[in-house]
């Protein structure tokens, strides 16, 4: 079936109107970045892309002649595990094991390029989160042991949690729109859909989500990071044709994205635009890493998604 730009227009429509509908009690009562608020909404806000498929769906079927099955266009927005399920489950454990690594490979460059200090043994800034939290309390768990726990959680658990919510993205962002956006050649659709990605977490980033020493700044930043790893989800959702490994890559960024905060130095803070996995150094990782997977395994290009 022909794809009409309709279907295009109300995806956005759904994805993004939803997405600052969800997010507006933290506009109307000025919530701070502390704020649970932030959190409800931010989690409220991540099944957006996937009611936007469905709203596309709806659409199609009621506008338009038959077309594919559900099983057909279920198989097409990559819900299903792809022609090769042993490759896209191998894909799914090095996105969820490979993801923290990532995070950790950006924290090490960027400790050894002199852009975040690092305090190892005393774990000064996460001691001093933990004090904040519970001012005048003693920490019932040591704090070494505690960060163990953390970084343990970051590579086994969280990743497998946090891929709930990231599943109401990446069958929006990776599993419709992505396929769409392909017949503009692959580079072109992995960068506008980067770009469309990004912005759509304005309703967070302009109130300084993610990097809050910029303020609204954060909001073009954070598309710059969306750019660079969406083009490594975008190659685990061309190449296994499914969007479970982008589903628990996510998940797994969500998970390990703040390990930069468990070891950095209270004397001299991160600074999130440059260190870690999402500054400027964790984007530059990931869109090196990008590069080279799309030119050691190519893709193929996906048929498309009917509505």
């Amino acid at each position: 079936m022909p794809r009409r730009p309709a279907d295009l227009r109300l995806f956005l429509l759904t994805a993004y109107g939803l997405a600052w509908l969800f997010a507006l009690p933290i506009w109307l009562t000025g919530a701070s970045l502390a704020s649970p608020l932030i959190m409800v909404s931010g989690v409220a806000m991540m099944f957006t892309p996937a009611l936007a498929v469905l709203a596309v769906r709806l659409y199609g079927r009621r506008r338009a002649a038959p077309g594919t099955t559900w099983r057909e266009w279920a198989r097409r927005t990559g819900l299903t595990l792809g022609e090769r399920r042993g490759r896209t489950l191998a894909l799914v454990a090095m996105a969820w094991f490979g993801t923290p690594l990532l995070a950790a490979a950006a924290i090490a460059l960027s400790a050894a390029l002199g852009l975040l200090s690092v305090d190892l043994e005393g774990l000064s800034l996460f001691r001093e989160g933990l004090a904040a939290v519970s001012p005048g309390q003693a920490p019932s768990v040591d704090p070494g042991t505690l960060a163990v726990v953390q970084i343990v959680a970051a590579f086994l658990i969280a990743p497998l949690i946090n891929s709930v919510a990231a599943f109401g993205e990446e069958w929006g962002w990776r599993g419709w729109l992505l396929p769409r956006l392909m017949p503009l050649g692959t580079r072109r659709a992995l960068l506008v859909s980067g770009v469309i990605w990004g912005l759509w977490h304005a309703p967070l980033t302009l109130r300084g989500y993610n990097y809050p020493e910029l303020g609204a700044w954060a909001a073009p930043m954070f598309v710059v990071f969306c750019v660079a790893y969406g083009a490594l989800l975008g190659w685990l959702r061309l190449y296994s044709g499914s969007i479970w490994p982008a589903v628990v890559g996510h998940g797994a960024l969500n998970a390990s994205g703040g390990l930069v905060l468990l070891v950095g130095d209270a004397a001299d803070p991160p600074n999130l635009v440059v260190a870690g996995i999402t500054g400027l150094v964790g984007s530059a990782l990931l869109a090196v890493v990008s590069a080279a997977l799309f030119k050691w395994r190519p893709v193929e290009r996906p048929a498309p998604v009917a509505v």
